[in-house]
């Protein structure tokens, strides 16, 4: 009983801290129109800027990730190497360098190959709105995932990442799904030989 409520404490705190992060809200050009908590972004279903960043060994496996279950929502889903929203007045290039490191434990090198609108319900009544910034990189270093964002990780072929997510659409998160095609034909191009 004494763990539980602490454990209730603890979620709570949790989810205050989340409404003190900041996300910036933008227009469909990316043009910044105001800041706003992230859980109240969230569960009002306001765009905002965000990045997803997926990366490739040289074998073009992609790198994936499971993300924490006590994630605010989307626990437990398989999803791309890292996602996340830039803190006010940060460049999105050095936030996902830094989400990098806090989340996988490594930089490396990666460019922008496009960015995409989308706007979708997820669980725990919010809603994914967001102007999402894609990069891609290649990395084939040590992971160390950080065990409060990341749950597991592999990396995991491109035919055989299309057919999981086709026959098992509901393990993944639905970012990942609406970007999977345009970074298949990055992909393409540049692991034509691999």
């Amino acid at each position: 009983m004494l763990l539980d409520h602490h454990l209730s404490k603890t979620a709570s705190a949790d989810r205050n801290l989340m409404k003190e992060v900041q996300v910036i809200l933008v227009n469909e050009k990316d043009e910044q129109c105001g800041e706003m908590g992230k859980i109240r972004a969230h569960e009002q279903g306001l765009l905002h800027r965000a990045f997803s960043v997926f990366i490739f060994n040289s074998k073009g496996e992609m790198l994936l990730q499971q993300r924490a279950f006590n994630k605010y929502h989307s626990g437990g889903l398989w999803s791309n190497a890292c996602c996340s929203h830039p803190s006010p007045g940060e460049k999105i290039i050095d936030t996902v360098q830094r989400r990098l490191k806090e989340e996988l434990g490594f930089n490396t090198e990666v460019e922008k190959i496009f960015d995409f609108i989308y706007k979708a319900e997820v669980d725990n009544d919010f809603t994914e709105h967001e102007f999402d910034h894609v990069f891609a990189g290649v990395y084939d270093g040590l992971v160390v995932p950080d065990k409060m964002e990341v749950s597991d990780f592999c990396y995991k072929g491109m035919k055989k990442l299309k057919e999981s997510m086709d026959s098992h659409p509901l393990k993944y998160t639905v970012w990942l799904q609406i970007a999977f095609p345009r970074v298949e034909q990055w992909w393409k191009n540049r692991f034509r030989k691999v």
